[in-house]
């Protein structure tokens, strides 16, 4: 598969970023709501725990691996770290990304990985991936058109 997708997204994404002040990153609309700051934690504890799952995949099928978003966020005390940190680690946490699914054999792509909380959904490696990639413009899209 080729994942090239991924690279252009994260270089791209890169000066975007830097386009944005820091007042529009810290800002909460509500309580409720994740701030653009809190946003790019999330799409960091998502490739956390995307990358144990397509490694983890690659080897060991049906393993359930879930992680709680809303916890992660918090404990992660992403609105009081400096963005700069925030980028820096979503930009090389994808790059890691890139070099594993890069290198998945196209046979271990089908694998199977159960990622729900609750009842049991398996999908093949090869939806997690894709999935990941379309969850991550999904939030892209809210940071760059200030719809947090």
């Amino acid at each position: 598969m080729n994942y090239q997708i991924l690279k252009d997204i994260v270089e791209n994404q890169i000066a975007k970023f830097h386009s944005i002040s820091e007042s529009q990153w810290d800002e909460k609309l509500s309580d409720e709501k994740w701030s653009k700051k809190e946003i790019l934690g999330h799409l960091c504890d998502s490739a956390f725990t995307n990358i144990r799952r397509f490694v983890v995949t690659q080897y060991k099928e049906n393993e359930n691996i879930v992680y709680d978003q809303n916890f992660w966020v918090k404990a992660q005390n992403y609105q009081n770290t400096p963005i700069s940190d925030i980028i820096n680690l979503w930009k090389y946490l994808n790059l890691q990304i890139v070099n594993v699914v890069e290198n998945i054999h196209d046979e271990l792509l089908e694998n199977i990985c159960d990622t729900t909380k609750s009842e049991k959904q398996s999908f093949t490696l090869r939806f997690i991936i894709d999935d990941y990639i379309s969850h991550m413009n999904h939030h892209l899209k809210a940071i760059n058109n200030d719809k947090v």
